[in-house]
């Protein structure tokens, strides 16, 4: 099957802090975007940026695009932008980008959504003629600007080449995991394992540090042996220790997907107590926390 031409109309929906890097990465490879954000400053300087259309609501961005991706906090914004909002008895609601797409169109959801609610809305959307693929990302904000993400695909493989051009602008390692949602699934376990690493390592630095070892140390010590892993490597001397907090991925946001993923696990009847215990442990940070509060601060939030 042939892959996407460069300069085939993508609508980007969902312009926050990863979303801007990604939309960048397929302006700069030639695909001709139509933006849309709920805060229209950011619109309207990133479609000059870009060379982009402004759209002022997701289906006037979606109007004459084949591809629409959307970048969004969870699975509520999607279902609204994708399906449309229900208006109040008697009152009309939003249409949804669904009511203006052309039969043949993609939809992208790039965003950290509910791999059941994926699976359900893959129905809705190929009912009207269109397909959706589930293509989360994991890298973070450097890896988005460097176009080097990982993307991990829920869908028929053979849509997965129709849009591997589109989705090589933004990332390096793109993985075919299954079927509808299992894009969004692997998203969630992964940030689940991350987050339980996350919470191990910091619990592991306080004890060793009242103990009279430099966490400094420790951490070298951690990366030269087993105890490695991605917080030691990328997230101890540069986020925590450092003081910055300023890694790019809420806190908020990694509580959510540590929920979806333990979520799943009961859906699907498995035990995971020590799942239970992580997302009890990010949903108490989170719910005590400013919502702009960055996941690297669990390291004086557990300590505190």
């Amino acid at each position: 099957m042939t892959t996407t031409n460069a300069g085939e109309r993508i609508a980007f929906i969902g312009l926050g802090t990863m979303g801007q890097p990604m939309a960048r990465r397929l302006a700069e490879a030639g695909h001709a975007l139509s933006l849309f954000d709920i805060d229209a400053a950011v619109v309207q300087r990133l479609a000059q940026e870009f060379g982009a259309t402004a759209a002022t609501s997701p289906v006037e961005a979606a109007k004459g695009a084949s591809i629409v991706i959307t970048m969004l906090p969870s699975s509520k914004e999607v279902d609204a932008t994708i399906l449309g909002v229900a208006g109040a008895p008697g009152v009309p609601g939003a249409p949804g980008v669904l009511s203006v797409l052309a039969p043949g169109s993609f939809v992208i959801d790039m965003s950290s959504s509910d791999p059941m609610r994926t699976r359900a809305l893959a129905e809705t959307v190929a009912k009207a003629g269109s397909t959706l693929v589930d293509a989360p990302v994991s890298g973070a904000v450097r890896r988005a600007r460097d176009g080097t993400l990982s993307i991990m695909i829920g869908g028929a493989e053979a849509s997965l080449e129709r849009l591997r051009t589109v989705l090589s602008a933004m990332g390096t390692q793109i993985f075919h995991v299954g079927a509808d949602g299992a894009g969004h699934a692997m998203k969630a376990l992964n940030n689940y394992v991350s987050a339980a690493a996350l919470v191990a390592t910091v619990e592991a630095l306080h004890v060793g540090e009242k103990f009279g070892i430099d966490p400094a140390v420790m951490t070298k010590v951690f990366n030269a042996s087993t105890g490695k892993n991605n917080t030691t490597e990328n997230k101890v001397a540069q986020f925590m220790l450092s003081g910055k907090y300023d890694s790019g991925f809420l806190l908020a946001l990694m509580a959510k997907d540590v929920g979806i993923a333990i979520g799943l696990a009961e859906t699907l009847g498995i035990d995971a107590p020590m799942g239970h215990v992580c997302a009890d442990l990010w949903r108490e940070a989170a719910a005590g926390s400013p919502r702009t509060t960055d996941h690297t601060e669990m390291y004086h939030l557990l300590r505190d």
